[in-house]
């Protein structure tokens, strides 16, 4: 693409006028967006009697709040939910754009106008989500089956007869729009197939799947700690290890799930966008070049602008190559991250349901349920903003790491001067393998002449303990100076090497870029602790399971018919069922002996119980222990 085509495609998209535009539908979806949500609002019945039922009885406590969807413990409709993100992706990613506010404001309200823009966008895609949620499925299928048909009609028809934009090109709008149209296009499959069910439920020629607490894979993950580990488990693969290795028993949060979703949308349109702008931006360099060219041509006594041409034709040919190829490997990194943040929020969260919380800061144990709350509503917006964000950051070091490979490496042995560079180079790496040599040698001189012999050949290290002080005080004098001239070089590769690492790893909200200490200065690691906090205290399988078996006992005793207790069929007495339970318990548990109520209420335990107790739970630890130690393979998440 050309600077000049690309100017001669803005009077193309500005005289382009096909009825409707998608900027301008927006605004005016408002309308049925709004008459949609009271529908829904209208159908639904609240709990609670309010002041207002008093005054207006024929309401029936209708028009209840309409939840778009549950974003702490829901896990159904969770690929739906991230198709409804993916629509709302377009819109989200207008937000940032001038062509969003359609008449001029000053400077100092346009954060207001882009507050009052999120919530009007906020609400126009609300039916999607609402319509997924709803209990009333036939009416939330058929209103979002009205509703998307809206929306796929409006963006296909805009979308094909006036394809052109400013940036992409002729195709531009078909290129950056497909993604949210196919989600579109899956959501109303998704509210025909909601429709259909629900009339064969009306029907009665499918039954309705009752509503628990618990799903499934929950289940499965209660009953796989109540199982014994397997001795010999069967070994992980390559890529299992390495990579990701699927877990039946874990399922990710329609949350998760829609920002990796948009995520992924925003990270190919910037992509798109910064290919394009970059091939603009080095066609007008390429322009200039050559003006100043014709003005050397001009002036034949211009010899110093002259010298100037072919190192910069050299600079924009390099910039221009290293720009496309660090966009292909800066792209590949945020789609890795973006995948590899969801296997560190799985491993997290497993930790957690462990009790273990030693990877996480000391002061981040404990967090307040204010943060950790308020960390479920910014999680997702920010991890979006982390994730482009980074892209970009880490588009422009890759960039700059690849002009220095370029003028260190490339261009020399193209310019025919190999040996020059590969001199320089090994001065280079000569004095570096020096200052290396010098530390090793120093640790291996300690080693060897200033450290106590094993105490057990069987040992692995040497003790810590000195020997020969003084020949290693006099050591320590005269590497003294020595140490002085490396500090500063070491200071200065610390410094590097942290700005380096901070800034590959901006977009990873799952890990801190501060240091110990400073860990809550990190406002994104922050909000990351207690999201994770907050589903792990909501969606915890066990206490989930724990809260599933009380609605099911207390819905048992409310319809369990008069005459059960004359029933013919055997049974186990109360008393005998609690004693085994308690048996097992204890035989499970045997810490909890001393601790029994009848001891405690005596004196002291008797020594005979005691000493019991302590054998049989020594004997229960080893064969923990032996049982867990197959469980000490390390897999592909330990690296988070």
């Amino acid at each position: 693409m050309t600077g000049v085509p690309g100017e001669q495609v803005v009077p193309t998209v500005q005289d382009c006028q096909n009825g409707i535009s998608v900027d301008l539908f927006l605004h005016f979806s408002l309308i049925p967006a709004v008459l949609i949500t009271g529908v829904l609002s209208f159908l639904q019945k609240r709990n609670k009697t309010l002041a207002i039922d008093h005054r207006l009885p024929f309401l029936g406590r209708r028009f209840a709040i309409v939840v778009p969807l549950d974003t702490i413990g829901s896990l159904s409709n969770r690929w739906s939910y991230g198709f409804a993100y993916g629509a709302v992706s377009f819109s989200v990613l207008l937000l940032f754009s001038e062509r969003y506010i359609p008449f001029t404001v000053p400077s100092w309200a346009r954060a207001i106008v882009y507050l009052v823009g999120a919530l009007e966008v906020g609400l126009v895609y609300f039916p999607f989500f609402a319509c997924l949620s709803t209990p009333f499925r036939t009416h939330g299928a058929v209103l979002g089956i009205l509703y998307s048909l809206a929306w796929i009609t409006t963006m296909v028809w805009d979308t094909f007869t006036c394809p052109a934009g400013k940036i992409l090109g002729k195709y531009q709008k078909i290129i950056v729009q497909w993604p949210c149209i196919l989600a579109l296009i899956f959501l109303l499959g998704r509210y025909i197939y909601m429709l259909v069910k629900d009339v064969r439920i009306h029907l009665q020629l499918e039954v309705e799947e009752p509503g628990e607490l618990i799903d499934q894979h929950q289940v499965q993950h209660v009953r796989s700690l109540l199982k014994n580990t397997p001795a010999n488990r069967k070994p992980l693969s390559w890529f299992q290890r390495r990579v990701y290795e699927s877990d039946p028993c874990f399922k990710f949060p329609n949350r998760i799930i829609g920002t990796t979703v948009i995520s992924l949308i925003g990270l190919y349109t910037m992509t798109l966008a910064d290919y394009s702008l970059s091939n603009i931006a080095f066609d007008r360099a390429e322009g200039w070049k050559n003006t100043l060219k014709d003005i050397v041509i001009s002036c034949n006594q211009s010899e110093v602008l002259g010298a100037m041409i072919p190192p910069l034709e050299e600079f924009i040919e390099v910039a221009r190559t290293s720009w496309l190829a660090t966009t292909i490997f800066a792209s590949l990194n945020s789609v890795a991250y973006s995948f590899h943040i969801l296997v560190c929020y799985r491993k997290h969260l497993k930790r957690l349901w462990k009790g273990q919380k030693g990877f996480l800061p000391e002061k981040f144990h404990n967090p307040s349920s204010a943060v950790s709350v308020a960390s479920i509503t910014r999680y997702s917006g920010w991890q979006i903003a982390f994730t482009l964000w980074g892209y970009l950051i880490v588009h422009f070091v890759y960039f700059l790491f690849a002009l220095i490979f370029a003028y260190v490496l490339v261009l020399p042995i193209k310019n025919g001067k190999t040996l020059v560079m590969l001199s320089n180079l090994g001065i280079i790496l000569l004095t570096v393998g020096v200052v290396i040599a010098l530390v090793i040698l120093q640790v291996g001189l300690v080693h060897i002449f200033f450290l106590q012999d094993k105490v057990s050949p069987t040992d692995k290290h040497k003790p810590l303990a000195l020997n020969n002080r003084k020949a290693f005080h006099c050591f320590n004098y005269f590497f003294f100076f020595y140490n002085v001239v490396m500090g500063i070089s070491n200071c200065i590769l610390r410094l590097l090497f942290s700005i380096v690492t901070g800034t590959w790893l901006v977009s990873r909200i799952d890990r801190t870029i501060m240091q110990r200490g400073y860990e809550s200065m990190d406002a994104g690691y922050s909000t990351w602790v207690g999201m994770i906090f907050a589903d792990h205290y909501h969606n915890n399988p066990v206490m989930v399971c724990f809260c599933q078996l009380l609605v099911s006992n207390t819905q048992e005793r409310h319809t369990a018919s008069l005459y059960f207790t004359f029933s013919s069929a055997p049974s186990v007495s109360n008393p005998a069922r609690r004693r085994w339970k308690l048996f097992y318990t204890l035989l499970r548990n045997p810490h909890l002996i001393p601790l029994r109520k009848h001891h405690l209420s005596s004196s002291a335990s008797s020594p005979q119980t005691v000493f019991q107790a302590w054998v049989m739970a020594s004997q229960r630890q080893t064969q923990e222990v032996s049982q867990s130690l197959p469980d000490t393979d390390v897999t592909a998440e330990e690296d988070c």
